[in-house]
């Protein structure tokens, strides 16, 4: 006796269709699974018979083989238990075979035959569309995350007996319910309420509106992690693509809710600094998830207290920040996850936190503040674009009542910039100008003869590398289009050089 119906494995973020055949044959009872099941696929051997049973369904007392085409990709995870029971139904002709078809079914069961929410269901949503199929059958926990992917039926069933009795005809699955709403991050904080700080304003702005990497360097109590926590209320909403793909992320890590839908707001990740390096980067020893540059994709990932994070993990971003993924090998293969984020980075001067404060005197060693600063590698520090110093509140501003520009009217400027990006490199696939690639950067973006000259000497005295050269340009171009301007001018590229070096626009002026 044999039965075929199809499941979805989720590889990474990815989903890949899978042929689920079982052959039930003489021999002893036992349950066999082949085509490289992981240890999830495995341990569903001792889940599926009670599950069966509990739904008032026959497992036969014979030797059943279950096989899971392509053999040469890993299957990892649960979501194949429902393929895997549903397969030995049909073989022992409990369900139609001829309601199978254009179907997939993702789910994991419980030994009470009950369907428990299952990590990764948007991405084997996703994968049974552009297979072409007709509907999948799904827990109906995500029912919602599968709904979200257009001209895709879903049938949420909360137990095996639903799914047997939706393939018989005896049961109707309800209508999938509307995904809840996220709340922006402009409903709880807003940016009216810094005090001060026009420069690091200012900075926040522009790494909003290019999406530049920003490392801000103060004394306790400045307002660096105010600050960056209200980088999200400043930037545009998500297109449904990156949605999409910032959701599905979420999803595989299991961080999606029974209600939630689509990401409407970008994220915003803050690991603590005691995080590992899976933890940051991604991995596992059986499963491979993504990390929290993973979860960031598309947003802000925020490291507080940098020079407190592991080094190795530290020094594991250079490659999502240079090509915006993070490709982790095994033994079994490589999987890749897509990291396209903006890094947030707030440190103190020192240990002690007080070098060059202008009010309290540091107490550490040079020695020692030179050890500090050197957990910090200059190839790390050559990929972030903004490099700021917070300086101490003062009196008046701490004391003073007057509010700052609110977070709707610089995201208004935020998002006109995007805007004016996405339309120059549609041809690129490129929505900032942080993503360009640097040799397009020097062909494409263009300079005053100011800014040229001014460039060359910014070279030649303040020794910037290939890749500083190209982050300049960059940062310069978005400066630009914060001002609406179609060429970089002098003043531009001046306050883009200010915030690589860390001198201001005066003192640069005299370096130079």
């Amino acid at each position: 006796m044999y039965g075929r119906v199809l499941g979805v494995a989720v590889l990474g973020v990815g989903g890949h269709l899978v042929t689920v055949e079982a052959h039930v044959g003489r021999g002893l009872p036992a349950l066999i699974v082949t085509g490289l099941p992981g240890a999830g696929v495995q341990d569903a051997r001792e889940r599926v018979r009670p599950a069966v049973e509990g739904a008032k369904l026959e497992w036969p007392l014979r030797r059943v083989v279950v096989n899971l085409a392509p053999a040469n990709v890993r299957k990892e995870g649960p979501g194949l238990d429902l393929p895997l029971v549903m397969s030995v139904l049909a073989a022992t002709h409990q369900i139609p075979h001829d309601r199978l078809r254009g179907l997939a079914f993702a789910g994991e069961i419980s030994l009470r035959g009950e369907l428990l929410s299952t990590p990764g269901i948007l991405s084997v949503a996703i994968a049974a569309a552009r297979a072409g199929l007709d509907g999948i059958v799904v827990p109906s926990a995500n029912a919602v995350e599968a709904a979200q992917v257009e001209g895709l039926r879903v049938i949420g069933a909360q137990t095996l007996s639903d799914a047997v009795g939706f393939l018989r005809g005896t049961w109707s699955a309800p209508e999938v319910a509307e995904a809840a709403v996220d709340t922006p991050a402009a409903a709880t904080v807003d940016l009216s309420e810094v005090r001060g700080q026009t420069q690091a304003r200012r900075a926040l702005e522009v790494a909003a509106a290019g999406g530049h990497n920003l490392l801000m360097v103060g004394s306790p109590g400045a307002g660096k992690t105010m600050l960056a926590r209200r980088l999200p209320t400043i930037l545009p909403e998500l297109s449904r693509e990156e949605s999409l793909e910032a959701t599905q992320l979420h999803s595989v890590a299991g961080l999606l809710g029974a209600s939630r839908g689509l990401l409407r707001v970008r994220p915003f990740r803050a690991p603590h600094h005691s995080v590992s390096t899976v933890g940051l980067l991604g991995g596992g020893s059986t499963s491979v998830r993504p990390g929290e540059v993973s979860l960031a994709h598309h947003g802000v990932l925020f490291l507080d207290e940098l020079t407190e994070f592991r080094r190795d993990a530290v020094e594991g971003l250079r490659q999502p920040l240079e090509d915006g993924r993070v490709v982790i090998t095994r033994a079994v293969g490589a999987v890749e996850f897509p990291a396209r984020f903006t890094l947030v980075a707030a440190a103190n001067p020192c240990p002690c936190g007080f070098d060059g404060d202008g009010v309290r005197r540091c107490v550490c060693r040079s020695d020692r503040v030179q050890l500090y600063r050197n957990k910090l590698s200059g190839p790390l520090l050559d990929r972030i674009d903004i490099r700021l110093r917070i300086p101490r509140l003062t009196k008046e501003e701490l004391l003073g009542s007057s509010a700052g520009e609110t977070s709707d009217v610089a995201r208004t400027r935020v998002v006109e910039a995007r805007d004016r990006q996405r339309r120059r490199w549609t041809a690129l696939g490129v929505s900032c100008n942080a993503h360009l690639p640097g040799p397009v950067a020097r062909r494409t973006c263009s300079l005053s003869s100011g800014a040229e000259a001014l460039l060359t000497k910014a070279v030649e005295k303040l020794a910037l590398t290939g890749r500083g050269f190209d982050r300049a340009i960059k940062v310069g171009r978005t400066v630009a289009d914060l001002a609406g301007s179609e060429r970089i001018e002098t003043e531009h590229l001046a306050e883009a050089l200010s915030y690589r070096t860390g001198f201001g626009t005066e003192e640069l002026a005299h370096a130079v």
